[in-house]
């Protein structure tokens, strides 16, 4: 690391997020599925989430929309990025990856791209990657995208998987500042490979674990334990958050926005309960928009973004968790 590397900030230009237009209500999933508008309100807080229209939209077009809202938004242009990350585990192919068919339609070459999978954390380690690139001065701009087409993946024969996700993509444009005091002020990864049965998507009848061979759900399709799920989750979301509040000093007073993963209102209000958060300092968007996995937490940050609800005075952080199973904090001020 160079000695200029060393003494540099990473500010977020701006933000940029896509969504379909059609709305799947809960009224529309009880047509599909045994289920109604109470159950799915009561377990999950969600009203509707968003659907790709698979003849003309999917993670690429989303991701490459996501992201040249944020260009726009900073009055840039695809040739000034050095590299495009985008997080996602619902690539329509797994190559070319989905950063280089953006990176193409964006006019970004020679551009570096990559995607990264960590399932739902897969925009908050797409962050935390790139500031580590750029403080290093190995990259000066880059473009992260977290974006997932999930109702490609999801048996709508299923109602426990069903009727939590939805379609979204969200993006941040990073560049290098001469400020050391901008960027992540503090970022955690972490990951247990030994949880991965809670949450995956086989795609061979191999990979099925015998206890879950009768899982009616069909192979590449998205399979959950929804209850050893929920107790992770719930658990992991307080540790992350603390984490991150107790390496930076701050508290439920200093912290601007908490933007969580939006995995189910329940966890959600269990974490922000159990810390003290006021409601205002953690944002829901689930209601509308469902469970968006590498999606969620780059779309909240675009809407309070814009919204003018990030604040310079007082940092934000970002938390997620997901399949792998895998956890993700990123601590910023802007």
């Amino acid at each position: 690391m160079t000695e200029s590397a060393q003494r540099c900030g990473v500010r977020i230009l701006a933000t940029g997020s896509c969504v379909p237009e059609r709305r799947l209500t809960n009224d529309d999933l009880s047509k599909l599925v045994d289920t109604n508008d109470e159950w799915i309100v009561q377990r999950t807080g969600i009203h509707e989430r968003r659907v790709c229209d698979p003849s003309t939209e999917g993670t690429f077009t989303m991701a490459r929309d996501a992201l040249k809202n944020a260009l726009d938004a900073a009055g840039l242009k695809g040739s000034d990025l050095d590299l495009i990350i985008v997080g996602t585990v619902t690539a329509e192919m797994t190559c070319p990856s989905v950063a280089a068919r953006v990176s193409a339609a964006l006019g970004a070459t020679p551009a570096a791209a990559f995607d990264l999978s960590a399932a739902c954390c897969g925009f908050v380690y797409s962050m935390n990657i790139a500031q580590a690139l750029i403080a290093s001065g190995q990259f000066r701009t880059i473009g992260v995208v977290g974006a997932e087409c999930m109702t490609s993946i999801v048996d709508y024969s299923d109602r426990t998987v069903s009727i939590l996700f939805g379609d979204a993509a969200g993006a941040a444009i990073l560049r290098r500042d001469p400020d050391p005091r901008i960027g992540c002020l503090y970022s955690m990864m972490g990951a247990d490979g030994t949880g991965w049965e809670s949450l995956y998507i086989p795609r061979r009848t191999q990979e099925v674990p015998a206890f879950d061979r009768d899982n009616p759900i069909r192979l590449g399709h998205l399979r959950m334990n929804g209850k050893e799920v929920f107790r992770f989750a719930v658990t992991k979301f307080r540790e992350v958050i603390e984490d991150a509040l107790k390496q930076t000093g701050l508290t439920a007073e200093t912290v601007g926005q908490v933007i969580c993963h939006q995995s189910n209102i329940r966890i959600i209000e269990a974490a922000r309960a159990k810390l003290e958060l006021p409601n205002e300092k953690v944002y829901v968007n689930i209601d509308r928009f469902g469970n968006s996995s590498a999606g969620s937490v780059g779309l909240c940050l675009d809407q309070l973004w814009r919204a003018g609800k990030i604040e310079k005075e007082r940092p934000f952080v970002m938390v997620a968790f997901g399949g792998g199973l895998t956890w993700a904090s990123g601590v910023w001020r802007v």
